[in-house]
């Protein structure tokens, strides 16, 4: 049984050298393979083995990996962009809170006045007064404008 699992093992692992071939026929198509091309064709090898493909570098690798001090500086500027964004989403929050508020307050103004009740309000030297019919049809008219203003 061991002979058997050692013979696997060596088979499977001599596959890991293959690599594959790239290669462009008379028609103009390309052809990957680990089989190698034909003898009157110009192949190139793109894949080498997992074993060789650390020590071989690709023509198109790119520039030398990041240094720590441009990954913290990369990093402190998503976190920044992210505080931003957490920053915005909230100011727009409120408005939209203050807005519900607003209307709620303007509908609430012109369900009162419309109710016909006697009301009463404080002039400029603190003394109060009871609204007339005219004072009362401004300020229905000035709820009305901010319930379109403010409940869309």
């Amino acid at each position: 049984m061991r002979k058997i699992l050692l013979i696997l093992l060596m088979l499977a692992g001599a596959n890991a050298y293959a690599g594959i071939n790239k290669w462009v026929d008379a028609d103009g198509k390309v052809h990957y393979s680990d089989q190698p091309p034909p003898v009157n064709v110009k192949s190139q090898q793109t894949l080498r083995a997992t074993s060789d493909a650390a020590a071989a570098a690709p023509a198109s690798a790119p520039a030398a990996p990041k240094t720590i001090a441009e990954r913290e500086a990369e990093l402190k500027k998503a976190q920044q962009a992210k505080k931003e964004a957490a920053d915005k989403a909230a100011q727009e929050q409120d408005r939209i809170d203050a807005e519900k508020a607003n209307c709620a307050a303007a509908q609430q103004q012109l369900r009162i006045l419309q109710e016909g009740m006697r009301m009463m309000d404080v002039d400029a030297n603190g003394e109060r007064y009871y609204l007339n019919d005219e004072q009362r049809q401004q300020r229905i008219g000035k709820a009305q404008q901010d319930i379109k203003a403010f409940c869309k």
